[in-house]
């Protein structure tokens, strides 16, 4: 074998003008429609002359909308359309500048690809290979010129989606790397360089996280529909976990995890056995019309009602009559989940350990309701009258005639137990009491009472004004009608509840935290920097923030007891926290509150 070159005559170190790309799928032809509005020629390559005549239709459209919408002229349209070429022959790649293969996701599929490419293309040509589980060091290594190989993988769909990874092995020869980093920046992409391992950076993090969400499908946790609305409402994602695996496709989500879990023996990547039963039915998702949703047709995203679409609730039974609320807490989030429950129409009674600390929760909801008004979000009218609603006490004896209580203090077992210890002597009977924990056990607090019947998980999320999701997490004591009544109060005040069990993290600490993790462990193993990190998550995966952005946001103390308790609950090393996170802790970097973190901040 030929010892890499870096020699600038082996590979072009200027942007590639002629592309070509071979596999004509989704993926494909997002990537075509990307080089050819940015002025490449594209050479189409598919075996299947139905997918060509596709791909030709499918940007004939993009581009029709993008003159509709007065993005394009319809000159510069004909210009995109003239510069897209489709063959089904491979010899149509011979004078390319680059090849992207984008062909199913199978080694041996893309070996025997790569060895017909080395006879057809020019000697400078390079090959990149869009895989996102298979290695490209070994495809590399049994090409004939390894050096020119690397991997350029796109995300799905190309034409929105801003970041490229660009996968370089001990193989490949700077200049192309250098080549096609240059392309990825003309293309309006946001280029990442990654080493050679499964997944890279966005599906690294990703697929963990979506393989978590289908292991708890499958064993019954909670619904798909709760555990795709707690992720989108309480993270921001612009897409349920599960719901996403249907668009990229079970069978290939599958593969992805094989390669990874082969990799690093992580049992977080392990594939959830759902994953395998799915795919040898054939049911892969959106592209055969079926997978965790049924879909109108084959290829279709519209989803239609089938045997496991859940109730509406309207079988849950008649709740418990609600007209006044005590919310016990003076913090950001009792003051906030206060506010929520007196716009809703409640009277509140907000209890704190004094009445000044009362008083002042209350002051914070006036400013909170002020710059509502501000924004216009509000009318002065709505906001005195749902500030006149909150009564401010010094004690727990004001809850004395309440419906429904609401603890919002410290996450402390201890502390809450104590706390419900007292509503159990206060609160009348019928009373329902609520715990916001995010991450103890319901049921531990619920003992502290004479009454762990009328006892439910009712956990808000930061900033509960504006934040719709609430984890309703019934435990084996709950009554029904204690879970009814907390259903409808959600409906009342306009959240969206979701049903879980009593167990640590609920959906989505428990989905999110091992993501945040295995997002430190990447930093700890030198793989990639926070920064690459997170621009990863946000451009490719389309999250509102990146992992290490929103760790400092959340508080690295915080989110350290959280990955404690999942560690504790579930036993699985994987899930054991990052040293690095220990440590940063230990050395009272907390985050945005300390002004430092993984990042350094303003002092305010």
């Amino acid at each position: 074998m030929d010892l890499p070159s870096t020699s600038s005559q082996s590979t072009p170190s200027s942007s590639p003008r002629t592309v070509a790309v071979v596999g004509l799928g989704t993926m494909g032809t997002g990537i075509a429609e990307v080089l050819a509005r940015a002025g490449r020629e594209v050479i189409g390559i598919d075996v299947s002359e139905a997918a060509a005549r596709r791909a030709t239709a499918s940007l004939a459209a993009a581009t029709a909308r993008s003159v509709a919408k007065e993005r394009l002229t319809e000159q510069e349209r004909e210009g995109v359309l003239a510069r897209f070429r489709t063959f089904t022959d491979l010899g149509a790649a011979a004078d390319a500048d680059l090849v992207i293969e984008v062909v199913p996701e199978d080694y041996d599929l893309k070996h025997r690809l790569f060895d017909e490419l080395d006879a057809i293309v020019r000697p400078d040509t390079i090959l990149a290979t869009g895989t996102n589980a298979l290695s490209v060091t070994r495809l590399a290594a049994e090409s004939l010129r390894p050096e020119r190989v690397l991997g350029l993988h796109f995300f799905n769909p190309a034409p929105a989606m801003k970041l490229v990874e660009i996968v370089s092995c001990v193989l490949t020869a700077p200049p192309a790397v250098e080549a096609v980093t240059e392309l990825a920046r003309e293309l309006g992409k946001q280029p990442v360089a990654v080493g050679d391992r499964p997944g890279f950076v966005a599906d690294g993090l990703l697929f963990g996280y979506l393989n978590q969400a289908a292991a708890m499908y499958e064993a019954k946790y909670a619904s798909r529909e709760d555990i795709d609305a707690a992720m989108r409402l309480g993270c921001g994602l612009p897409m349920g976990p599960l719901a996403l695996l249907d668009l990229i496709g079970v069978d290939t989500a599958r593969t992805v995890l094989e390669a990874m879990y082969a990799s690093s023996g992580d049992r977080l990547h392990a594939p959830a056995p759902i994953l395998g039963h799915l795919a040898e039915a054939g049911l892969t998702g959106q592209k055969s019309g079926r997978g965790f949703y049924t879909y109108e047709a084959p290829g279709s995203a519209v989803v239609v009602r089938d045997l496991q679409t859940p109730l509406d609730g309207s079988l849950l039974g008649t709740g418990r009559p609600v007209s006044s609320v005590g919310v016990a807490g003076s913090g950001t989030m009792a003051s906030g989940i206060a506010q929520v429950f007196a716009q809703a129409g409640y009277d509140v009674v907000l209890a704190a350990r004094s009445q000044e600390k009362a008083e002042a929760a209350k002051a914070a909801i006036g400013k909170s309701l002020g710059r509502a008004v501000s924004k216009g979000r509000l009318t002065e009218e709505a906001a005195a009258q749902t500030l006149g609603r909150i009564a401010p006490a010094g004690s727990l004896e004001a809850f004395a005639e309440v419906d429904l209580a609401v603890e919002a203090v410290a996450e402390d077992l201890a502390v809450k137990q104590e706390l419900f210890a007292g509503l159990d002597k206060v609160c009348k009977p019928g009373a329902v009491l609520a715990t916001t924990t995010s991450s103890l056990p319901v049921i531990a607090v619920a003992r502290a009472t004479a009454r762990p019947q009328d006892v439910i998980g009712m956990h808000f999320f930061n900033p509960a004004p504006a934040m719709k999701l609430v984890e309703v997490v019934r435990t084996v004591l709950t009554a029904d009608d204690v879970h009814a009544t907390v259903r409808e109060v959600c409906a009342k005040v306009r959240k969206h509840p979701v049903d879980c069990g009593d167990r640590a993290g609920f959906i989505v600490n428990a989905l999110l935290f091992p993501y945040l993790n295995n997002a430190i462990k990447m930093v700890e193993q030198h793989y990639a920097g926070i920064d690459d990190i997170d621009a990863a998550m946000k451009l490719g995966g389309g999250y509102p923030m990146g992992p290490f952005e929103l760790l400092d946001v959340v508080g690295l103390d915080v989110s350290l007891a959280i990955e404690k308790v999942l560690h504790q609950e579930f036993r699985d090393p994987g899930l054991a926290p990052s040293p690095l996170l220990e440590h940063l802790v230990a050395a009272g970097c907390l985050g945005r509150k300390t002004g430092r973190g993984f990042r350094e901040y303003a002092r305010r």
